[in-house]
């Protein structure tokens, strides 16, 4: 079995940025095997699915002793999210086959990842409003509410098993929506939890109805888990701010791109969403808003994407 290295210094790059910014591989990754590589876009989502399940794992132990898990949030989304992510597999098939299918999980990838951008968004914005000594520091006074908790379950694990986005940034979204008094290492440790049987039932169903590689997932891994390490590291001093302001731009790039926007209308949007962008940063930090991100956030990095030590950890302050 050949190494593509080409590829595993594709993922090595993605992987940093994947580091610094804590977002999932798949909204990153998936694309990148896509647009830069020719990978065809069921084996992208099938490769990618198989890595980040042996990588994820990671994290969870480490949360798991850390003590920022609720197990019983991560009980009702995976209750949802499992089954789910396993019949998105079987969603993909329904469209047809070859070509057909192909085509389908390529713009379904697409609209996964203008939901990232948007998750993006809306965590900024919900975290700005949030007020650090209203959070609460027990687990365990955390009400959870069993079925907006299940739907977000079923809907994100839909997402997952059909394009691998999802599992670190659009469910991370709505459970900061549906419960805001949750810590900010305890939503990543949380999240990060229960994608880890999410991610393996996604894998499982790519593994026997997709398309995967087992060239293409080793090049992964061989890039990303040193790449998400070292961008683990930077993210200690990295400027959080603006890093996640620049990986919109890329998602919102990559979105366009997988569906079928042209070259001039893309550049048009990406100007557009800039200068909104740049106009409402501007309009918040004239009103007094802190800086953007979530409330506490340092340097997500290793821990989002694969589980590091220091996930979310807030500052002393707000502890």
């Amino acid at each position: 079995m050949a190494i593509d290295i080409p590829l595993a210094a594709g993922s090595f790059f993605v992987a940093i940025i994947v580091g610094l910014t804590g977002m999932g591989g798949g909204a990153l990754m998936t694309p990148m095997m896509l647009l830069f590589f020719n990978v065809p876009p069921l084996a992208a989502v099938s490769s990618d699915l198989v890595a980040s399940a042996v990588m994820k794992p990671i994290g969870g132990f480490v949360h798991m002793r850390r003590g920022t898990v609720n197990l019983r949030l991560v009980g009702w989304l995976c209750a949802g999210s499992v089954p789910a992510a396993f019949c998105g597999v079987f969603v993909t098939r329904l469209f047809g086959d070859g070509e057909q299918v192909q085509e389908t999980v390529k713009y379904a990838l697409g609209v996964a990842l203008l939901l990232a951008v948007a998750g993006l968004v809306a965590k900024a914005w919900m975290a700005r409003n949030e007020h650090p000594e209203a959070v609460s520091t027990d687990l365990e006074a955390i009400v959870v509410r069993p079925i907006p908790t299940l739907l977000v379950g079923m809907i994100g694990g839909l997402v997952v098993g059909i394009s691998s986005v999802g599992s670190g940034s659009l469910i991370i979204v709505a459970l900061l929506a549906l419960y805001p008094a949750l810590k900010a290492n305890q939503l990543v440790g949380t999240d990060l939890v229960q994608a880890v049987p999410l991610v393996a039932s996604a894998a499982l169903g790519h593994l026997l109805f997709g398309d995967f590689q087992l060239s293409i997932t080793t090049s992964l891994l061989v890039g990303s888990i040193p790449g998400v390490y070292i961008g683990a590291r930077i993210s200690a001093w990295a400027p959080g701010g603006v890093i996640r302001a620049l990986l919109a731009v890329v998602l919102l790039a990559s979105a366009l791109k997988l569906l079928g926007v042209g070259n001039m209308a893309m550049l048009w949007t990406l100007g557009g969403a800039v200068a909104a962008g740049g106009v409402a940063w501007s309009l918040l930090r004239n009103r007094g808003g802190a800086q953007v991100g979530i409330a506490g956030e340092v340097g997500e990095g290793l821990q989002a994407a694969t589980g590091g030590v220091e996930a979310g950890v807030p500052p002393r302050g707000s502890r």
